[in-house]
Formats: structure tokens, C-alpha cells, sequence
């Protein structure tokens, strides 16, 4: 049972056939973005830190930390970071269009 139908209203014929392809591009869009986080996150070196800075408090303010978004490695976690929103908000779209239309 579907959410339009709890509701109590039908769903008109364009709804009907156009949510299916709808559903495909945006699984499309997600094992895309997949595969590009996949490949983007084993590009990245390795943070020596391990993270241990947060919990220490430790900051170094140097000038490549000020700079670190010009470089390659900057540019990766950028791309990293936009592919990741793309699929998460891509997956929420989904979820939501699989509820009205079911």
C-alpha cells in the first residue's frame, strides 16, 4: 500500500508512468556517484594523524594548512564531499518517490 492511497486520493496517469523512469535516473545517479566516491576516496593518501588531532585539540596553523583546498589533495576531499551530498540527497529523492508511488 502506498502513501497517496492511504491518503485516500488517486494518482494521476502521467504520475504512473513517468515515476518509473524517474526511479531509474536516480539510481543511476547513485551507483554513479558510488563508483566515483569509490575511486575518489582511494586516491587520497592516508591521514598520518589517524585523527588524533580532535581529540587532543591539537592545531597547526601553517601556511599550507591555510591553503590546503588549492592543492590536489584539498581538491579530492572537495570532490569527495560534493559526490557524497549528490548521493545522499539522491537516495533521500528515492526513498521519498518510492513511498508516494509504490
Amino acid at each position: 500500500m502506498n502513501l497517496i492511497n492511504l491518503l485516500g486520493a488517486g494518482l494521476p496517469e502521467w504520475v504512473s508512468t513517468s515515476f518509473p523512469v524517474i526511479k531509474g535516473i536516480l539510481i543511476g545517479v547513485i551507483v554513479f556517484c558510488a563508483l566515483v566516491i569509490t575511486i575518489l576516496v582511494l586516491c587520497q593518501q592516508s591521514n598520518s594523524q589517524g585523527g588524533i588531532n580532535g581529540v587532543t585539540g591539537s592545531n597547526v596553523e601553517t601556511y599550507y594548512a591555510h591553503n590546503k583546498g588549492s592543492t590536489k589533495e584539498g581538491r579530492l576531499n572537495k570532490a569527495t564531499i560534493v559526490f557524497a551530498i549528490i548521493t545522499g540527497c539522491a537516495t533521500i529523492l528515492y526513498f521519498i518517490l518510492a513511498l508516494i508511488v509504490a
